[in-house]
């Protein structure tokens, strides 16, 4: 029989790309669990959050899969609509801070001079502060709440893109399509939004896929510490901080623990899948 009809017999196999890791397709998994948690929570919910649902501090049982905390509410439940608020959080901040920080860098590298100085200083002053510090100051100075810690945590996160993407702008705007460019007469804001910043876009994508995980865990600890959301709101900071209170009671903070642990390697595994697929030899 002939080569070409043997292998014209044997059955097609389904491959995946090299970049498509088994971390990176377990990470999809977890993140999509969460969103479909965030979109419909009361799909994967037994109990209401904020209401009683048994005897107080019950441990795991098959009643309460993660037992009710000191007021009898579901461990689950809160966990589960937990996400609620911690993944939108998330996305918020890191557009912002994307959008803000991106603009900025983009100024400061395509235009210098005193105005793209003087926002490199801005971002220098703003980065000499460790990052959860200067986020409890912006939080607490503005009182708690989730609002006023998503703003905080933009104060923290935006002079990180501002500096990856100055430094993109300046690789880029010395390339030879850009100078085509300038020598055809084309204005400024043409050159930067048409041949510069497309061609700037993928390290902030990926930086920004796993900085998802990290403001979650920036928020739980803002959260945690009573800068973030208030009571009743099912959030997995302030449920971790309410099982501190009732340290024998192990599975109070076990659920939203697992959440928060999940949720960070989740989108760090999207993120490491991403960088490979845009930039192979990272993976070598």
């Amino acid at each position: 029989m002939p080569l070409s009809s043997v292998q014209a017999s044997s059955p097609a196999r389904l491959r995946l790309p090299e970049w498509a890791s088994p971390a990176f397709l377990v990470g999809g998994v977890v993140v999509l669990f969460w969103l479909v948690a965030t979109l419909f929570p009361t799909w994967l919910a037994p109990y209401d959050p904020l209401k009683l649902a048994g005897r107080r501090l019950q441990a795991p049982n098959a009643s309460y899969l993660l037992g009710t905390d000191a007021l009898g509410r579901d461990v689950l439940s809160r966990t589960i609509h937990g996400a609620q608020h911690s993944l939108p959080i998330a996305l918020l901040v890191v557009v912002s801070a994307v959008v803000i920080g991106s603009a900025a860098g983009a100024i400061s590298g395509y235009r210098g001079g005193i105005i793209g100085a003087a926002i490199m200083r801005l971002v220098d002053i703003t980065l000499s502060f460790p990052p959860i510090l200067l986020a409890m100051a912006v939080a607490a100075s503005l009182g708690p709440g989730l609002g006023n810690a998503a703003i905080a945590m933009v104060v923290v996160w935006w002079p990180v893109y501002a500096r990856l993407m100055r430094a993109q702008v300046l690789e880029v705007r010395e390339r030879e399509h850009v100078e085509a460019a300038v020598a055809a007469g084309a204005g400024h804001f043409r050159i930067l939004t048409k041949h510069i910043l497309p061609l700037c876009w993928t390290p902030i994508l990926i930086s920004a896929t796993m900085d998802l995980g990290q403001v979650i865990l920036l928020a739980a600890s803002l959260s945690f510490i009573g800068l973030g959301a208030t009571p009743p709101t099912p959030e997995w900071g302030a449920m971790i901080s309410d099982g501190a209170t009732f340290f024998y009671s192990w599975w109070i903070a076990f659920g939203p623990g697992m959440a928060i642990l999940t949720a960070v390697l989740g989108f760090n595994f999207i993120g490491d899948g991403l960088r490979d697929y845009f930039d192979p030899r990272s993976s070598k």
